[in-house]
């Protein structure tokens, strides 16, 4: 007696479903990109009320003016617009990374280009580009080399903070395991050979 050859579960040509981790991978790095990108427009279109953010944070003229640490501030109008300009630069270059690796999330959904690695990888460099300005420079150096948290007016820490989280969880979600693979790939061990197979004969 022979057994029924058993039917084996093909791959989905469709590509991956709305809701899989690669969709939702391309969408979060895509919210990102967008977001940085309308940043650093918006300081270069609007170039003066963020100048001023930075000169008095750099200043430290409405801090406590502790002795201590007043040695710290930098006065020098020039210096403290290059690091507006600095800062400008560096979110323009991050955008541009993620909006490119935006694209490439795209080009692996549709089985294009050099797959989900690229685009991973990418990724990663513009999330940790937005979370050294904001983590290393914002909250660390602003915030406490400069005393950016004891001004009521020139204090960006909420929303540092903000950013900082947002890149540290959408980082966090393109390396989990399952990001990078659609919803409706079948796992490794659910894909049967597609050659019949006969049990032995019974008497």
């Amino acid at each position: 007696m022979t057994a029924t050859p058993t039917t084996s579960k093909k791959r989905d040509d469709r590509g991956p479903a709305l809701g899989a981790p690669t969709v939702a991978a391309a969408v979060l790095t895509g919210v990102v990109a967008l977001y940085i990108a309308l940043v650093a427009f918006g300081n270069i279109t609007d170039f003066d009320n963020n100048q001023q953010f930075v000169r008095h944070v750099l200043a430290m003229d409405t801090t406590f003016k502790d002795d201590d640490v007043m040695w710290r501030a930098i006065e020098s109008r020039a210096l403290q617009d290059t690091a507006y300009v600095a800062i400008i630069a560096w979110e323009t270059l991050a955008a541009l990374v993620l909006i490119a690796a935006t694209a490439l999330w795209g080009r692996a959904l549709r089985g294009r280009g050099d797959g989900h690695g690229r685009a991973r990888r990418l990724s990663t460099v513009g999330l940790l580009m937005l979370m050294l300005l904001f983590g290393g420079g914002f909250i660390g150096i602003g915030g406490e080399w400069f005393a950016m948290w004891q001004s009521e007016d020139w204090n960006g820490l909420d929303a540092a903070t903000r950013v900082f989280t947002l890149c540290g969880i959408v980082l966090l979600f393109i390396h989990l395991p399952f990001t990078g693979r659609g919803s409706a790939d079948p796992a490794p061990d659910a894909v049967h050979d597609s050659a019949p197979h006969s049990a032995p004969n019974h008497q």
